[in-house]
């Protein structure tokens, strides 16, 4: 699955975003608004990891979707 059908569906996307991600509150999910880019920002400062590494685990959880 590719971010634009994530950010097409925000609304949809919402509830599996917590499922994987639990620390993120209605206020980062707001900001997010689907933007990849701010996701991303919003994962690192919840869980203090590092860009790549962001980036890393939401392409696996990307493929975990079309499964």
């Amino acid at each position: 699955m590719d971010w634009n059908r994530v950010e097409g569906n925000w609304k949809q996307f919402k509830g599996k975003v917590r499922e994987k991600w639990a620390e993120l509150t209605d206020d980062d999910l707001a900001r997010m608004d689907g933007k990849r880019e701010q996701f991303e920002g919003v994962l690192q400062e919840r869980y203090g990891e590092g860009r790549d590494r962001v980036r890393e685990e939401v392409d696996t959880w990307l493929k975990t979707l079309n499964s």
